[in-house]
């Protein structure tokens, strides 16, 4: 007991990470059924609602004040949820259809680097030689593991494209990492709690979502995609997936970064990289010795940036 109190914020940044990883295996076999689009806007509803039994819950039993918010930091909140929910996690869902859940997921960690470089110009950080070495090794990690040839299962009718798979992703990390220098950067200074500011990005994605949809279901229609019909349990699971990997994560991860150092939880919440791998292949994914090896040296660059920047980013 004492050990588990000691090392609270590292554990509860694993389960984070583990969360994020099983969700993401989840969300997989829905991408065949969902587009992207009606995927994120369904997700970031669910989430909402759980966030605000939560929010209130905390009001009503135990008095927990909704924390002081300024008129920048809503703004700046609303804007890092429009681009890191409501576009980022779009491109995500999509390059998830295209590249199945461990190299969609391998993807995601271009992020961090992605937001160190943004740093160097918003809001003007600099980077150590070490970092730069732990952004070459993330990438080089990336690189490895999608040039491989691999085989996705799918419906037969269903077509992958690694080259259109990696563009999302990469549209993905860009957005997470625009997303957390604007987010970082509104939550300086404030007294702002991080579930009513998680609830106001996510509202904001969903805004974003909705007024995207309408093109996306044309250009659905133009193309002629057709999806198999959505099932009952096919509901579930997704009803699961969003639990584990918007609810449960976001707020293990919270509990994470306020028990340890916050370069230390985002350096462990990056193993979900590694924990899709298990998980994945239990679902029927092969994964090759290249496919770990490619995993572990990204996630290595990452916890290399991390100890040499002291930044972090916002999950979504």
């Amino acid at each position: 007991m004492v050990l588990f109190e000691k090392h609270l914020g590292e554990l509860m940044a694993l389960s984070a990470a583990f969360c994020w990883a099983l969700s993401t295996v989840m969300y997989r076999p829905i991408g065949y059924r969902l587009s992207a689009g009606m995927m994120n806007l369904l997700k970031n509803l669910i989430a909402s609602l759980l966030l605000v039994l939560m929010i209130g819950a905390g009001w009503l039993f135990a008095g927990k004040s909704f924390g002081a918010m300024d008129g920048k930091t809503f703004v700046l909140l609303a804007i890092s949820g429009v681009i890191g929910i409501g576009l980022g996690d779009t491109f995500f869902f999509a390059s998830l259809r295209q590249l199945g859940a461990r190299r969609a997921m391998l993807m995601a960690t271009l992020g961090p680097p992605l937001t160190a470089l943004i740093g160097l110009y918003y809001p003007g950080e600099t980077l150590r030689w070490q970092a730069w070495v732990g952004i070459i090794l993330t990438m080089a990690g990336v690189a490895w593991v999608i040039t491989e040839r691999a085989e996705i299962k799918g419906p037969a009718q269903t077509e992958h494209h690694t080259g259109r798979g990696v563009m999302w992703g990469i549209a993905f990390s860009l957005c997470a990492a625009l997303a957390a220098a604007v987010s970082r950067d509104a939550m300086v200074g404030t007294e702002a709690r991080a579930d009513v500011a998680a609830l106001i990005r996510i509202m904001s994605g969903v805004v974003t979502v909705c007024l995207l949809l309408p093109v996306m279901m044309r250009m659905d229609a133009k193309a002629k995609v057709q999806r198999p019909k959505m099932t009952l349990p096919g509901w579930g699971l997704f009803v699961v997936a969003v639990f584990f990997g918007t609810f449960l994560g976001i707020w293990l991860y919270q509990i994470a970064i306020d028990h340890t150092m916050a370069g230390i939880a985002q350096t462990l919440v990056t193993t979900s990289t590694l924990f899709v791998l298990p998980i994945a292949a239990v679902m029927g994914e092969r994964v090759t010795w290249r496919a770990m090896v490619g995993a572990v040296v990204a996630v290595l660059g990452i916890v290399l940036l991390i100890q040499f920047t002291g930044g972090e980013s916002v999950a979504s």
